[in-house]
């Protein structure tokens, strides 16, 4: 098999995997990346806009435009440094956290039920192989802005 099948059979297979969170967060009301990034700021607040792009892999435009509309739901607050003022954190509410901890175990049944077909072993070979491909790319990105 060539790495071009490779990459052929990823690409099907992340196609699958995101419209099955989709469906499956969609049960809940919300979008992958709406869910994403309250579930991301519950886990890591207080947290900055820029901080939280970087960890969920989107621009930081994107994260503001999400972020933006959260708060406007209620589900994210921002909170102002109290050593610099022109430095914004966020925060889950009451109401974002009680829902990203929802989503994430919608998430967790999602993946499940997404992952059946395959041996723990399987499994674990899979994650090592997803996480040589990232390493990678980090490293890739990290030379490239070296250079």
């Amino acid at each position: 098999m060539t790495a071009a099948q490779v990459a052929d059979e990823f690409s099907r297979a992340a196609k699958v995997l995101v419209r099955h969170f989709d469906e499956r967060l969609g049960e809940h009301g919300v979008s992958t990346p709406r869910s994403r990034l309250v579930v991301e700021v519950a886990r890591s607040q207080p947290v900055r806009v820029t901080e939280l792009a970087l960890a969920i892999g989107i621009t930081q435009g994107t994260a503001s435009s999400l972020v933006e509309a959260l708060v406007r739901d209620g589900l994210l607050e921002r909170q102002a440094s109290a050593d610099d003022r022109r430095s914004v954190f966020l925060r889950v509410t009451a109401q974002g956290a009680a829902l990203a901890q929802e989503w994430t175990a919608g998430y967790e049944r999602a993946a499940e039920e997404l992952f059946s077909p395959l041996s723990s072993e399987q499994l674990s070979t899979l994650a090592g192989i997803l996480r040589i491909l990232s390493a990678a790319e980090r490293s890739a990105d990290g030379a490239a802005q070296l250079g």
